[in-house]
């Protein structure tokens, strides 16, 4: 079980053309706005990622809004664990649970993921939050992270782990966002 005291969030890229042309994207940016507003209540701490942005550009404003008061960390690796700024903010947080979200799923998000699991870190993948720009690599992408040992999971799914239960005083402001 994750819990929101042993949870780390890791959002991968989602920036600039390629977050709207993803497949199903406007999904994928909706879910992810409800699963880091639904973080934030919880206090899990967050590490925003950009790849290369001056070429990729920024975060999505929908996105971006969210979090405010955080900065990205800027990386060239597709896999993030490879970007030492990235490892120095994750060992800070003191974690072992890694709740991965982002584009493309087969890229960034599966070497991200893959690498955190190598580091023993116990890592989830919430699936209705990854996109790649096609729906057959995002597939190839979460298949690959589910033979790896990588469990998958969804918004929902996360966010009430998270909480453990309906009398958490977080409760109704989960509800109003997930509703």
């Amino acid at each position: 079980m994750f819990t929101k005291d042993q949870t780390v969030f890791v959002l991968v890229d989602v920036q600039g053309k390629l977050a709207r042309i993803v497949h199903d994207s406007e999904t994928i940016i909706e879910n992810l706005g409800k699963l880091i507003n639904c973080l934030r209540i919880l206090d899990v701490p967050i590490i925003w990622l950009e790849q290369y942005p001056e070429g990729l550009g920024p975060t999505v404003e929908e996105v971006a809004q969210q979090l405010e008061g955080l900065e990205p960390i800027p990386k060239m690796t597709f896999s993030a664990c490879k970007t030492e700024a990235f490892m120095d903010a994750l060992k800070a947080t003191e974690r072992q649970n890694v709740l991965v979200t982002g584009i493309e799923t087969h890229i960034c998000v599966y070497q991200t993921a893959a690498e955190l699991k190598e580091l023993n870190y116990n890592v989830q993948v919430v699936e209705d939050a990854v996109s790649s720009r096609t729906l057959a690599n995002k597939q190839l992408g979460l298949e690959k992270m589910k033979a790896l040992g990588i469990l998958g999971t969804s918004v929902e799914m996360a966010i009430y782990e998270l909480l453990e239960t309906a009398d958490a005083e977080e409760f109704k402001q989960i509800l109003k966002v997930i509703k």
